[in-house]
This record gives structure tokens, C-alpha cells and sequence, in this order.
């Protein structure tokens, strides 16, 4: 292997490991889009709570306005029955209503101002949240083609188009021979079924001229010639046998 081989294995290797410790894109855009999504929704939570303390501190100051109006009428009824000190009275304690529906309206002003920014940012947060998903989905398929890109560049980078084609060439060369085995293998097993054939055909031809022999002692006729295998039977010999079959049959009966 020449140095610049070893050079690209040493830089690749570097390359591999830089990468496998490097932040996963897709993970990071996913926890990104989560993590604006859990503050639009905190957001929405403070916006509605900030809306109901705007709403309570009208009806409390629309509630102090009334007093007021009750307090001057009562008032006036005093002064209608000729008692000053309790009309008196009466416009005093309109007078805190009132200021208390001041102070109020000054709040409510300042809340609805807080509300009308709050509302401006959930929005802009909104905005900027779609965005994301859009350019999280683009941003993650242009990670997984360069994922893919750089895996194939690495395949090509690392394979050897000529060890691949010895490979496949020797792969080629041991199916050839497999296949040569097996042509091999049947025709013997083909060859000795028919080498068993025939030893079974002999065998019944010897197993017949025996049985042949044997019927015609039985019945006292010649009996038919043997296989050349055996030696040819005299007269004396058959009349051994028949006698001594004879005498095997007496005893048995």
C-alpha cells in the first residue's frame, strides 16, 4: 500500500470520527421545534392569564364607578331632606370610589398595554415556529441526501472496482466447480442404481433354478439345467438327495 493510500485511510478515519461526534442535525432541528413550541404554549398560558386579571380589574373598577353613582344619588337625598352632615357624608365616600375607579382604570390601561405586547409577541413566536417546521423539514432532507451522499462517496472511496470484479470472478469460478460436484455425484449414484438392477435380476435368476431344481426332485422329473456357475449334477447324486429327502419328509410326517 503506497503512502498516499495510507494518507486517505489516516484522513478518512479523522473524517468518520469528527462526524460520529458532531451533533445529529435532524435531533437538534426536532428539540429545537419542541422547545419553541413549549414557549408559545407558556406564552398562550400568561397571555389568557393577564387577559382575566384585565377582564376582573374592569368589572372591579365598572363595580367602584357604580358605588359612586350610588354614594352622589345618596347625597343628594340628603341634602333633599335637609341633612347636610349625611350628604356630606355621602359625597365622602364617593369620593374613595372614585378614586378607586381611577386607580383601576390606570391599571387597567397599564395591563392592556401588557397584554397587547404579549399578544404581539405570541404572534411573532407563531410566525417564526411555521417557519421552522418548513425549514426544519427542508433542513432535514438535505441532511439525510448529504448523510447518504457521503456513506456512497465512502463506499466508492474505499472499494476497489478490480478487487470486486476478482471477487465476483472467483465466486463465478466456485459455482463452475459446484456445479461440476454435483454432475459428478449423480451420474455415480445414477451408475450404481444400475450396477443393482442387474445384481438383483441375477440374484432372481439363481433363486428360480433353484427353486426349479427343487420342484422337479420333488416330483421325480429331471430337473432343469443349473446356472454354469455350479457343477453339473450326476444321477447317483440326485438319487442321494431324493432319498434323503424322502427320509426328512417320513420323519416329519
Amino acid at each position: 500500500m503506497g503512502l498516499l493510500d495510507r494518507l486517505g485511510r489516516v484522513i478518512r478515519a479523522n473524517l468518520n470520527s469528527l462526524i460520529s461526534q458532531a451533533e445529529d442535525p435532524e435531533k437538534i432541528l426536532e428539540q429545537t421545534v419542541l422547545d419553541m413550541q413549549d414557549d408559545l404554549i407558556q406564552l398562550r398560558q400568561a397571555v389568557a392569564h393577564a387577559i382575566a386579571t384585565q377582564k376582573r380589574t374592569e368589572r372591579q373598577c365598572a363595580q367602584a364607578r357604580t358605588n359612586a353613582e350610588e354614594w352622589y344619588r345618596r347625597a343628594q337625598l340628603g341634602l333633599q331632606k335637609g341633612d347636610e352632615l349625611l350628604a356630606r357624608e355621602a359625597l365622602s365616600r364617593r369620593q374613595t370610589f372614585l378614586q378607586t375607579a381611577q386607580a383601576m382604570q390606570a391599571q387597567i390601561d397599564q395591563q392592556r398595554s401588557i397584554v397587547d405586547q404579549m399578544k404581539s409577541n405570541m404572534r411573532s413566536l407563531e410566525a417564526k415556529l411555521a417557519e421552522a417546521k418548513t425549514k426544519k423539514d427542508m433542513y432535514i432532507a438535505r441532511a439525510r441526501s448529504a448523510q447518504a451522499a457521503r456513506r456512497l462517496n465512502e463506499m466508492l472511496s474505499t472499494g476497489d472496482p478490480r478487487n470486486s470484479t476478482a471477487a465476483f470472478e472467483r465466486m463465478e469460478q466456485r459455482v463452475l466447480d459446484l456445479e461440476a460436484q454435483a454432475e459428478a455425484i449423480a451420474e455415480l449414484s445414477s451408475g450404481n442404481a444400475l450396477d443393482q438392477r442387474f445384481q438383483a435380476l441375477e440374484s432372481n435368476s439363481n433363486v428360480d433354478a433353484e427353486l426349479a431344481a427343487l420342484k422337479a426332485q420333488l416330483a421325480g422329473t429331471p430337473s432343469p439345467t443349473l446356472p454354469s456357475s455350479q457343477p453339473p449334477l450326476t444321477d447317483a447324486a440326485i438319487d442321494a438327495d431324493l432319498e434323503a429327502l424322502r427320509a426328512r419328509l417320513e420323519e416329519a410326517g
